[in-house]
């Protein structure tokens, strides 16, 4: 007897609740970059580990549920993951060395 492994898959009332949270996150993302520009304390070294961090959490929503990779092989999700992982190193390195982050 085959194993049924498959996840329900999102309904529309769902896909309206994470289009909602990934509006919530982008609003977050522009309130930071207004919070840059009028507050000089609040500093790029704060604010760009936060905006990747937001730009993450939307990545990994989009791809996990719109894009289904969630419901793929986990082979599939093995390989995504990844080089999801060494693309985040590779570009927060080169934030280092721009000096955008800077550890105090």
């Amino acid at each position: 007897m085959a194993e049924e492994h498959a996840l329900a898959h999102p309904t529309p009332r769902q896909y309206a609740q994470i289009a909602i949270l990934l509006a919530f996150l982008t609003a977050i993302e522009v309130s930071l970059y207004y919070l840059e520009q009028s507050i000089d304390a609040f500093t790029t070294s704060v604010s760009a580990p936060l905006l990747i961090l937001l730009a993450v959490m939307k990545f990994v929503i989009v791809v996990g549920w719109f894009m289904h990779l969630r419901f793929e092989k986990s082979l599939v999700s093995k390989f995504f993951t990844t080089g999801f992982v060494a693309a985040i190193v590779l570009y927060v390195a080169v934030l280092f060395a721009l000096g955008a982050i800077v550890l105090t």
